[in-house]
């Protein structure tokens, strides 16, 4: 495990790396034994001379392949596509191997099978790679593939290092037909974990595929060609696609011409082919720990001209030796390079190419090129092949071309790279490749005095988009020699640009002058620009007295992003002065509090200054929502462990980003936490274990994960489902509106244990397959949420938990089912001795037991109703329909009752409003007088409904007046004051508020248009 990280492994990684190595690691033992046994034996039984014919053949087979994979990708699922080429590949070794095992038993010698081994054999090892790495990229997202593809490739290598060894064993002894047929025994070995790992991650991403805008260009593969025969880069990259693998097929025709000539018995040649293979294997293993750092040196077209180098010097150097003892050294050396280095090196940089083009287009041009480069690289290498067959051109002469051929391919690849430049920038500027990708690339090619020329280029240039891409990868590389064109493009008129500039340059070397400019935009319009700025001068250390005068000022500056940019530049001067200014300023903003705390809570964790631990402590229960959030990441980033129980128990009444945050803080604290949290969920409500849950999801190594975390998330379904027949209790006590809310509070409880069991789940599997099954489970179409729930019924993750999970969905989803009386009774005991305080209250007011001990009845005659009572009224008002049980309870406890006798008014049109009336009982009439001076009614308003939202709201004086009508009237009343506090605290109640205000402005817009018509 230690190994794991230090390779970057993450533990969300393991499972996926346990079940796919094994694969990649015993593929790679049967493609090696695979194609050592037939080249052995087409070798020697057939004859390397066939050789070109056996290639041209393959380029006539390679357009009918192609053909049968589209065809059958056109019928199959993805992961049944997957599976169905598995199969085909198994079943032709298989038969293959028979074949051969007969020849072997009866001594026959069926000379014409041989060529139809090599095309059959030669197919299974092409499309076999092909297989697993689109099945490793299918599988994992674009950071774990990062992270795992080189692993693969390790475990890849590795087998053919260990398929090397077993080929010197047995084909001594054996021969090189047991060579071939021991191959397919590990291709089957290996389809255990290829299956599994299809139906555990690929299946569920394949459930229901997210709609896709149709991107169909209209364009056939012959208008991609004919495109890139008219464009110098793409033409270039062709070209080298066509050359390389040609050159890589001559080689190998003089080292198999080499080899056989020096090992002449199946039992030597086959041993020699062993030696070969395990070297070149495991010089494979050992490139895939540079393969990274070289491309991130010489960057794609870099590469591609070292590779050409490599190529040319393969090439002379067999040349020069193929009359010595070295011979077969030097061109199995070659051999071997050229290998390496056109599967492993070449391949990636080709694709990184391609990404010039728009996402739209890439893959078109990039299959046709891949498949005419094929096509002519094969008929290249054997019509070169061929010059010694049919024209007698020496293995010497053939060296000489190759060589030649090299040196054309480096002047080639000098060419791409130029045209790489050009189509760097112009992909940018049409959007056809990532900002991010383009940097990337940029980067990897400043080392030249062109690029630079490149970038210089376009900071001249008119467009400000263009001005941007180049400032971008400037600020990546902090290059002081761009520091004059930098300053000056701090008067341009765009503020993104001043911005960007700033960003970009490196003022470490600048003088007084260059400060003083840089200075000069302190005063900006534009926070970011003048922030920019304040990095930028505490980038000056070398100026110390000049670079404090400047950035004390900014310490009042009125904007507080500023000021903490200031503050975090005052600690890089790193003087005494510059400290206790920024200490001076903290305790000041943090003494304040609002915005500004805001902005330095996040100093406080970036510079991780332990001494504001206790401001950050009592922020935490700050009045403004963005202030405690930010405490609240804060507290982790610190790791306040002493927090988690506060921070845990404010949770039943926070909103979701406070919820999210906190979660989030409580895991960053680590594993010192784990206890305290643990603790906690024994008596905490579902936000709380919800919370606890995902956070241990994090914290826990995957043993506990799995197994007592599992358990607990397991048994916590399980408990929560007796709840889902509280409603239909209280409907068989004739207790409507209890039902409603006990189904409400069920709902709330139910998505809070479900969001933990999707993070374990997640833990357990991978992020991708949950948003997978979440996604079809949300699905309208019922087949779609069918195939969810086998997915899960079938175990995803961990078994237990997920089948648990899947019944719960369905339980979910059945129908409601009637209860007795005697069992309605029974669920309101369970509920009374529930740890939930709402099914409690609920169970009591059912039961006739007024809360806090008072007579129900009494309570009704003096006109006052429980907080029960106050959620059902206010579950019907719009403003609230969308929120919890907890949120409605919260607006229940500030809500005060008032009684309006017949004739009083509630509101007085004209008059300040401080309070919104949820009418209980009673009607409430609504009048206005019009422009013309006539009073007229406007309504007369029910229970439920409500008056005096606007001007309560927006605190202007009412428009219309609304009285007592036809006896006395009973309201909920919510201040002004108590609206605005929960708002801030709960923005979740603030968006309900504003979806029903704007379901009333949609109302009243149809009435106009009705009074229009």
């Amino acid at each position: 495990m230690r190994w794991l990280r230090r390779v970057g492994v993450l533990a969300e990684d393991r499972n996926k790396l346990w079940l796919m190595a094994p694969v990649f690691l015993l593929c790679g033992i049967a493609e090696v034994l695979t194609y050592n046994g037939f080249m052995t034996l087409f070798n020697l039984r057939f004859g390397s001379e066939y050789l070109p014919y056996v290639y041209a053949g393959e380029a006539v087979v390679l357009p009918l392949e192609v053909w049968f994979m589209s065809w059958l990708a056109a019928k199959l699922s993805k992961p049944g596509l997957m599976k169905a080429m598995y199969a085909v590949m198994v079943a032709i070794v298989v038969v293959n191997a028979a074949m051969l095992l007969g020849l072997r038993v009866t001594g026959g010698d069926l000379r014409a099978y041989y060529p139809i081994l090599f095309l059959s054999s030669s197919f299974v090892v092409r499309q076999q790679t092909i297989l697993l790495w689109s099945l490793a990229v299918d599988l994992c997202p674009t950071d774990q593939a990062k992270r795992l593809m080189p692993l693969f490739v390790s475990s890849a290598t590795l087998g053919g290092v260990i398929a090397g060894l077993l080929t010197q064993v047995l084909n001594p002894i054996l021969g090189p037909d047991v060579v071939y047929i021991v191959g397919p025994l590990f291709l089957l070995t290996a389809s255990f974990n290829y299956r599994k790992s299809i139906n555990r991650y690929l299946v569920p991403l394949m459930l229901r595929e997210p709609a896709q805008e149709d991107e169909s260009t209209g364009l056939s593969s012959r208008d991609y060609f004919m495109q890139t025969l008219r464009s110098p880069f793409l033409l270039g990259v062709l070209g080298l696609m066509t050359v390389m693998p040609a050159l890589y097929f001559l080689i190998e025709y003089v080292f198999m011409n080499t080899a056989h000539a020096a090992y002449a018995s199946e039992a030597e040649f086959g041993h020699m082919f062993g030696v070969v293979t395990t070297m070149l294997f495991a010089l494979a293993f050992l490139l895939q720990t540079v393969s990274g750092k070289l491309m991130t040196w010489f960057g794609a077209s870099g590469l591609i001209t070292v590779i050409s180098c490599v190529y040319v010097a393969s090439f002379a150097a067999a040349w020069t030796m193929l009359d010595s003892p070295a011979a077969f050294a030097a061109v199995s050396g070659g051999y071997m390079l050229c290998y390496l280095l056109i599967y492993y090196s070449a391949e990636p940089s080709f694709q990184i190419f391609y990404k010039t083009l728009s996402i739209r287009l890439r893959d078109g041009f990039r299959y046709t090129a891949q498949g005419v480069s094929a096509f002519m690289g094969i008929v290249l290498g054997a019509g070169l092949q061929a010059l010694h067959t049919l024209l007698g051109v020496s293995l010497a002469g053939l060296l000489m071309i190759g060589a030649a051929g090299a040196l054309a391919m480096i002047g080639l690849s000098l060419l791409v790279r130029r045209a790489y430049m050009k189509e760097l920038l112009r992909s940018m500027l049409s959007r056809g490749m990532d900002e991010r990708e383009y940097e990337e690339a940029a980067m990897k090619l400043m080392r030249g005095s062109r690029m630079r020329g490149e970038l210089l280029a376009m900071l001249k240039q008119p467009s400000d988009e263009a001005k941007e891409v180049a400032l971008r990868v400037l600020a990546r590389i902090k290059d002081a020699r761009f520091l004059p064109e930098l300053l000056e493009l701090l008067e341009h008129s765009n503020s993104r640009i001043r911005h960007a500039a700033l960003l970009a340059m490196e003022p470490g070397a600048g003088n007084l002058q260059d400060l003083t400019r840089v200075a000069s935009v302190l005063e900006d319009s534009e926070p970011d620009v003048r922030a920019a700025a304040v990095r930028g001068l505490a980038r000056m250390g070398h100026l110390p007295s000049q670079a404090f005068f400047f950035l004390r000022m900014k310490l009042l500056d009125p904007h507080p992003a500023v000021v903490a940019e200031a503050v975090k530049s005052m600690f890089a001067l790193g003087s005494p002065a510059s400290i206790e200014a920024a200490y001076e300023a903290m305790d000041r903003i943090f003494e304040e509090g609002g915005e500004q705390a805001v902005h330095m809570c996040g100093v406080v964790a970036e510079l991780k200054l332990d001494k504001f631990s206790d401001r950050i402590r009592k922020s935490l229960e700050a009045a403004e929502p963005a202030l405690r959030v930010a405490a609240t990441r804060t507290a982790g980033l610190l790791g306040l462990a002493d927090t988690v129980p506060d921070l845990l128990r404010r949770l039943p009444t926070a909103d979701q980003e406070l919820h999210r945050v906190t979660t989030q803080a409580i895991a960053l604290m680590g594993e010192q936490v784990v206890p305290l949290v643990q603790d906690r969920m024994k008596h905490a409500t579902p936000k709380e274990w919800q919370a606890c849950v995902t956070a241990l999801s994090e914290l826990l190594p995957e043993a506990e994960a799995r197994g007592w975390l599992a358990e607990e998330t397991a048994g916590k379904l399980v408990e929560i489902e007796w709840a889902g027949r509280l409603a239909t209790a209280f409907r068989a006590l004739e207790r409507p509106e209890l039902a409603e809310l006990a189904a409400l509070r069920h709902k709330d409880n139910q998505d809070s244990v479900h969001e933990a069991a999707w993070a374990v789940l997640g833990r357990l599997t991978d992020d991708r397959v949950v948003s997978s099954i979440r996604r079809a489970l949300a699905d309208g179409d019922g087949e779609a949420r069918g195939g969810a729930l086998e997915v899960l019924a079938e175990g995803a993750g961990e078994r237990k938990l997920s089948q648990r999970f899947a019944l719960s969905l369905q339980n979910d989803a059945a129908h409601e089912i009637d209860l007795a009386k005697e069992e309605a009774l029974a669920a309101l005991r369970e509920a009374a001795a529930s740890s939930d305080e709402w099914y409690r209250e609920m169970a009591q007011a059912a039961s006739g037991v007024a809360a806090k001990g008072a007579n129900s009845k009494q309570m009704e005659e003096q006109g006052i109703i429980g907080r029960l009572n106050r959620v059902v009224y206010l579950k019907k008002v719009p403003f609230f329909a969308d929120l919890s049980l907890e949120e409605l309870g919260l607006i229940a406890d500030v809500a005060e009752e008032r009684s309006f006798e017949d004739g009083a008014y509630l509101l007085e049109r004209g008059q300040a409003n401080d309070a919104l009336y949820v009418v209980i009982e009673g009607n409430v009439e609504l009048t206005s007088v019009s422009a013309a001076g006539w009073e007229g009614t406007l309504g007369v308003l029910a229970a439920g409904e409500v008056c005096g939202a606007t001007s309560a709201l927006d605190d202007t004086p009412s428009t219309v007046t609304a009285q007592a009508f036809f006896g006395e009237v009973r309201a909920l009343a919510l201040r002004r004051s108590d609206i605005n506090r929960l708002v801030r605290l709960y923005p979740e109640i603030g968006i309900g508020l504003l979806r029903a205000s704007l379901a009333r402005v949609r109302l009243l817009e149809e009435m106009m248009m009705k009074i229009d018509s």
